[in-house]
C-alpha cells in the first residue's frame, strides 16, 4: 500500500490518488467478504472435525466467543496485521458473525488500512527532500512489519520445541 502511494506520487503509476484509493479499498473488501464465505463455508465442517495435532475444538470454540465480544473490531483492526488479514474473515465467516456488521467493519477496516498506507506512502514521497532517501524507507517500513511476524513464529517455535 505505502508503495503504491509512493508510486503514485511519483508519477509511475499515473492516476489520480483518490482513484487508487477507492480501487484498493474496494479490493480489500472484496477480499474479506471472499474470505468470510469461505469460512462460512468451510466452518460447518470444522465443527464437526475430531481434535488433531493441528486442530482444536476448544480453539475454534474460543474463536467464536471472541468474534461474538469482538468481532467488528477484530474485522477492522486485523487488517493492521499480515496473518491476522488474511485469517480473521475467515474465522469471522465459520462463527456466523452477522454479515451485515462483518461488512460494516471490514469496511471501515479496508477504508483506513488502504487510505492511511497509501497516503503516508504519497505524502512521503511528494516531499522534495525525502525523495532520495524513499528506497530507504520502503525498506524500514517492510522491516518494521516483518520483524513482528518473525519474533511471532521464533516464539511459537520455541515454545513447540520446550512444551
Amino acid at each position: 500500500m505505502f508503495t503504491t502511494g509512493v508510486l503514485t506520487a511519483s508519477g509511475l503509476l499515473k492516476y489520480n490518488i483518490i482513484w487508487v484509493c477507492a480501487f484498493l479499498t474496494l479490493a480489500a473488501l472484496l477480499g474479506n467478504i471472499t474470505g468470510y464465505w469461505f469460512g462460512r463455508k468451510t466452518g460447518p465442517l470444522l465443527y464437526k472435525k475430531n481434535d488433531s495435532k493441528f486442530f482444536r475444538q476448544q480453539h475454534l470454540n474460543a474463536a467464536k466467543e471472541f468474534f461474538s465480544k469482538h468481532g467488528g473490531l477484530a474485522s477492522a483492526g486485523a487488517l493492521f496485521f499480515p496473518i491476522l488479514r488474511t485469517f480473521a474473515p475467515i474465522v469471522a465467516g465459520m462463527v456466523k458473525m452477522n454479515f451485515t456488521r462483518f461488512v460494516v467493519f471490514a469496511f471501515t477496516g479496508s477504508l483506513v488500512w488502504v487510505t492511511g498506507f497509501v497516503l503516508t506512502g504519497y505524502f512521503i514521497a511528494s516531499i522534495p527532500a525525502l525523495k532520495k532517501y524513499i528506497s530507504y524507507i520502503v525498506i524500514l517500513i517492510i522491516v518494521m512489519v516483518t520483524i513482528p511476524v518473525i519474533i511471532g513464529i521464533i516464539k511459537k517455535l520455541n515454545k513447540g520445541v520446550g512444551g
